[in-house]
């Protein structure tokens, strides 16, 4: 009797993972995503849970790498891909090869995730957009040099303003790459001309799939960093991109944008002449009323006798000069009188002030001042001084001192005599 296959746990796991990947290749499974994670080699792991179940998934690096979206935890997605295991673990999982939102595109979901974020970044800001040029003399252009937009763009501009300078940036505007070549077609621009007064960035129609080139964050972010001014004219005028809400302004096509950003000679020929006609009306206006005040003046007083200007200033200088003169014959007079009083005062001072009054000064013969008679002896000769003039005089009775006798000399009959006066 033969005895019951005895399976290696390798040769199991090998059976199972050969039964797994047999019957359940290239299928759809719908479900939520939770537990996301991306390792440091860019492949990307996840749960697929619905409300009762839960399987593992994977989606390697190159696979990641072409999904227009990002994942998130909770996002309700379709996955692509092949039931697996891994031996090790005896673990089975969904090995991904593509992901699609469930409800609605991957291009839409992609498109909204960027534009939430952009905005979130303040990218979308009225208040960062700049005026477009009214009357540009360089105009910057990136497109496809073959396709259309091209020609309806260089059309208008040569009918609107035949002598503009233009600078073509060649790139391609759909398919693998062309994102980049947009971007890098606005830093040159930048870069390399930046006389340019305004930029021109488009294509014309076409699904969403061909104008995703200017839904990608790289063309977004070159053009918000862009210094020059950036029109963006994408596809037909129900189409809208990420583009559109980074521009400085939109125009829904780029035939529109061409005639937005150009004025044509008649345009302009006929604004110049309604502003001469405002000029001159203002001027007009101007001139009426400055002749107007002209003959205001001339009809006043003062025009008719100018010197009348001058009476009111010379009165008033002649009464402050004579204010003038009237202080300063006041102060002359206060200024005598006091001179007047501290001259009296000096003069009360003065030890000749007595000898007005009828005194004198009496000094002896050594000039000493006689304070008492006392100090006087007969026969000391004096000195009086008097107010005018002076005088010699002899003490005949002195205070103190006794009187010398007088002599008397005769010889032949009277002869000289001396004789003591005082």
């Amino acid at each position: 009797m033969t005895g019951p296959k005895i399976y290696t746990v390798s040769e199991l796991s090998q059976g199972i993972k050969s039964l797994l990947e047999t019957n359940f290749r290239e299928l759809w499974v719908e479900g939520e995503i939770s537990g996301l994670k991306v390792s440091s080699l860019g492949h990307t792991y996840f749960d697929l849970k619905d409300a009762t179940s839960n399987i593992s998934g994977v989606m390697f690096r190159g696979f990641a790498q072409g999904l227009k979206f990002e994942l998130a935890n909770g996002l309700l997605v379709r996955v692509r891909g092949n039931i697996t295991t891994y031996d090790k673990q005896s673990k089975y999982q969904l090995m991904a090869k593509a992901i699609e939102p469930a409800g609605i595109g991957p291009l839409q979901l992609a498109f909204e995730q960027l534009k939430k974020k952009l905005a979130a970044e303040g990218l979308f800001d009225p208040s960062r957009k700049r005026p477009i040029p009214a009357l540009p003399q360089k105009i910057g252009v990136v497109t496809s040099p073959t396709g259309a937009a091209i020609r309806d763009i260089l059309s208008i501009l040569k009918r609107r303003y035949a002598n503009m300078h233009i600078i073509i940036a060649p790139v391609k505007v759909q398919g693998p790459g062309s994102a980049e070549e947009i971007a890098n077609a606005v830093i040159d621009l930048n870069e390399n001309f930046p006389d340019i007064d305004v930029l021109l960035v488009g294509r014309g129609g076409g699904s969403m799939e061909d104008l995703w080139s200017f839904n990608e964050e790289i063309v977004a972010r070159a053009i918000a960093n862009s210094r020059i001014p950036v029109i963006s004219c994408v596809g037909h005028e129900t189409d809208f991109t990420i583009a559109d809400f980074v521009a400085d302004l939109r125009a829904p096509t780029p035939s529109a944008a061409a005639e937005l950003v150009v004025k044509s000679k008649v345009e302009l020929a006929g604004h110049i002449a309604q502003l001469e006609k405002r000029l001159l009306q203002s001027l007009r206006i101007y001139y009426e009323n400055l002749y107007g005040r002209f003959l205001r003046l001339a009809r006043s007083r003062v025009l008719a006798n100018p010197l009348a200007l001058l009476e009111r200033p010379v009165r008033r200088l002649d009464d402050a000069v004579e204010g003038l003169f009237a202080a300063s014959a006041e102060k002359a007079r206060r200024a005598g009188e006091r001179l007047n009083l501290q001259t009296a005062k000096l003069n009360a001072l003065s030890p000749l002030f007595p000898l007005k009054k009828g005194y004198a000064v009496v000094k002896d013969a050594n000039g000493k001042a006689v304070k008492t008679a006392a100090s006087l002896a007969p026969g000391d000769r004096l000195s009086l001084q008097f107010a005018e003039g002076r005088a010699e005089a002899e003490v005949v009775d002195g205070g103190g001192r006794p009187r010398p006798q007088a002599k008397r000399t005769e010889k032949g009959g009277q002869g000289p005599r001396q004789e003591t006066l005082w």
